[in-house]
């Protein structure tokens, strides 16, 4: 058996960011996905807004589970925390590690089997309940370990690489999302480095739950005619709703476009969005038109990509529950049992 590994040196005149980090740093181990696999271009697209938004790598925690894109995690942020946990379970392994230590980046990395079968009723959870994360689904619409059966998310009428047509109706992960209550929703596709990184990005700083569905064609299965998550048919049937930029914490705000054309939102971290609408009268702060915008262009065979709703107001699960501002993985036996006078004022207000 050959193995390859990425050389521990770095070339001294590599760029490096306010941390003090090369590009090369945010990498992990070499990808044994197939050659052109989109979920290598996902990852390649994490590594990029990580470097650009000078992220330390230790206050990252990468969590997945079951099938091609939960391997992904290996290949990026190699110095951050990671937790491959079983399959579908992913967001509850999350959510406590969450609830123990708020300080930490979440990252979930996990597939259309992952989340849209097994693990339905957890990512709908995680959704509902506002966990602070980047929820992340590299979405090919196969079980590419298992030699390509049509996924949960496969469309209906969809061809398969044997010329099989997929008779069920999908599931719709982005549709979900956003009637569950996540507060950042976006799409992305693989093939579409310059729309996804911002997005990432985006949902790095944003304060809540931040789901990207990303369209990642798998090459070995769903890449052929008749595929609706193929390379082709995806750049064919592409349509951007918006588009978001970021402005440095630091940074000088320049001479402002027309009115009307750019929203400038504030982020937990910060940092300011600036989201550009692409159509007519688009708002992205509106929940029920982006879940109407989203189903009318899947009626006419449409992908809608790019910040599909962004709630500015977000509210994570911390402030819901209430919870003290210091991690509770570091809090002692006097902050935990503060004693019989403390537990006997509590029991007499829930008379």
């Amino acid at each position: 058996m050959t193995f390859i590994a990425k050389p521990k040196l770095h070339h001294p005149t590599l760029t490096r960011n306010k941390v003090g980090y090369t590009r090369r740093d945010y990498e992990g181990k070499v990808s044994t996905l197939c050659a052109g696999c989109g979920h290598d271009s996902i990852s390649a697209a994490i590594i990029q807004a990580c470097w650009e938004m000078d992220i330390q790598p230790h206050r990252v925690a990468k969590l997945s589970g079951i099938g091609c894109s939960s391997k992904t995690p290996d290949y990026f942020l190699g110095a951050s925390h990671g937790f491959n946990t079983v399959h579908g379970r992913m967001p509850s392994v999350l959510t406590g590690a969450a609830l123990a230590n708020r300080e930490l980046l979440y990252l979930g990395v996990s597939g259309d089997g992952d989340s849209a079968s097994i693990g339905i009723g957890q990512f709908a959870h995680a959704m509902r309940r506002g966990v602070r994360m980047v929820y992340i689904v590299e979405n090919n619409g196969v079980y590419g370990l298992t030699k390509g059966q049509f996924s949960a998310t496969a469309d209906k009428g969809s061809k398969s690489k044997k010329g099989v047509v997929n008779p069920d109706n999908p599931v719709d992960l982005i549709g979900l999302a956003l009637q569950l209550g996540a507060t950042y929703v976006a799409r992305g596709f693989s093939g579409d480095k310059a729309q996804l990184v911002p997005l990432i990005k985006g949902a790095i700083g944003h304060g809540g739950a931040a789901f990207i569905d990303v369209i990642s064609p798998c090459v070995a299965f769903n890449n052929h005619a008749g595929s609706t998550r193929s390379y082709d048919y995806v750049r064919d049937h592409n349509e951007a709703v918006a588009r978001i930029d970021f402005i440095d914490l630091a940074a000088e705000l320049q001479a402002a476009p027309a009115p009307g054309e750019v929203l400038e939102l504030p982020q937990a971290d910060g940092s300011t969005m600036r989201l550009r609408k692409l159509h007519e009268g688009y708002d992205a702060t509106d929940r029920r038109a982006a879940m109407n915008l989203v189903h009318q262009l899947a009626a006419e065979g449409e992908i809608a990509t790019g910040l599909l709703y962004v709630d500015p107001q977000a509210v994570d699960l911390h402030a819901a529950l209430n919870t003290v501002a210091k991690p509770l993985n570091t809090l002692g036996a006097a902050e935990l049992c503060p004693g019989a006078e403390a537990l006997s004022r509590i029991n007499a207000g829930l008379r």
